[in-house]
């Protein structure tokens, strides 16, 4: 299975800041000594060309060029420098690269990735730009030229605790785009933008009703799409409802959040979806626990990649 990454371009952030920056490099050395069927691969940057399928050419250059506002700066949570900018190209670059992979081999992987909270003209929690929203845009432009009568159709699964309020923004009024976003209620963002179907769940949420709210979307998302399933399903894969995580105030078991990852996985292996993994957020206390989630997380995907086969 193929996975990339970009954690070598690591943001200079001030003493105390909550970002866990730590766990993309400890995520990749974790795979790299106990899952060896996963090929990594270093991240190559997303090109002007392709942001703009999502963003406002404006906004695009603030990134570039370090003209960003110091307001818009701080709603993205991180200070510009030269290294963030090239850190958030990679990170759409990463998703991009993992969606061309899974058309071949059914699922590839970001190791990080999943920033939802990016709208078009604006950052957001640590956001900068949306990989997901760019890397939809760019495979339906890229099969189009392959199949031009037969448009791709998109589908976001986004079980990150954080609603994705840019991804949502970005496709609102897309009909090829299909949004689903389960988070928690009471979570940032606070104001709220419209999926195609928003799952809100309660402070303190455990594992049986948090797999059966999962069970009922999944099968929401399948009857809306009826005789014509996505072709594409990019999915993200928060560890923050983990229990023991600082921003997430869900009670979600590792084992329950690793039962999460297994029915997306399979539900897509039934119907020949091919899958492109985001890691999205994950804010444990204990940084280490974040990253066991997410190795949890891999171990399914693998699963799902070696029983692949397309319909």
């Amino acid at each position: 299975m193929q996975a990339f990454y970009a954690d070598h371009f690591v943001l200079p952030l001030p003493a105390g800041h909550r970002f866990p920056m730590e766990k993309y490099r400890m995520l990749r050395d974790r795979i790299a000594a106990e899952l060896p069927q996963v090929r990594l691969a270093e991240a190559l940057p997303a090109s002007r060309g392709e942001l703009a399928l999502a963003h406002a050419p404006a906004y695009i250059d603030g990134v570039f060029h370090g003209t960003l506002t110091a307001a818009a700066q701080r709603e993205i949570g991180f200070p510009w420098t030269p290294m963030m900018a090239e850190r958030a190209r990679r990170s759409v670059g990463a998703t991009i690269q993992a969606a061309r992979a899974a058309f071949t081999e059914g699922v590839a992987a970001n190791l990080a990735g999943g920033t939802h909270h990016a709208s078009a003209d604006a950052g957001g929690g640590y956001c900068v730009f949306n990989d997901l929203a760019v890397t939809a845009r760019l495979m339906q432009a890229e099969w189009l030229r392959l199949h031009p009568r037969q448009p791709l159709r998109v589908a976001v699964v986004d079980l990150d605790v954080h609603q994705g309020n840019g991804t949502a923004a970005i496709f609102r009024g897309d009909a090829s785009v299909w949004t689903l976003s389960m988070h928690g209620e009471k979570n940032y963002p606070f104001r709220k933008v419209p999926s195609c179907l928003d799952i809100d769940l309660p402070d303190g949420c455990t594992d049986m009703p948090y797999l059966e709210a999962l069970d009922r979307a999944l099968d929401a998302m399948w009857q809306a799409h009826g005789d014509t399933p996505p072709g594409l399903v990019l999915y993200q894969a928060g560890a923050d409802p983990f229990e023991g995580d600082r921003l997430g105030r869900l009670k979600i078991s590792a084992a329950g959040l690793a039962e999460r990852d297994r029915r997306v996985f399979a539900a897509c292996r039934e119907r020949g979806i091919p899958v492109v993994l985001t890691m999205g957020g994950g804010y444990g206390h204990v940084i280490a626990e974040t990253v066991e989630v997410q190795m949890g997380t891999f171990r399914a995907a693998l699963q799902a990649w070696e029983a692949w086969r397309p319909v």
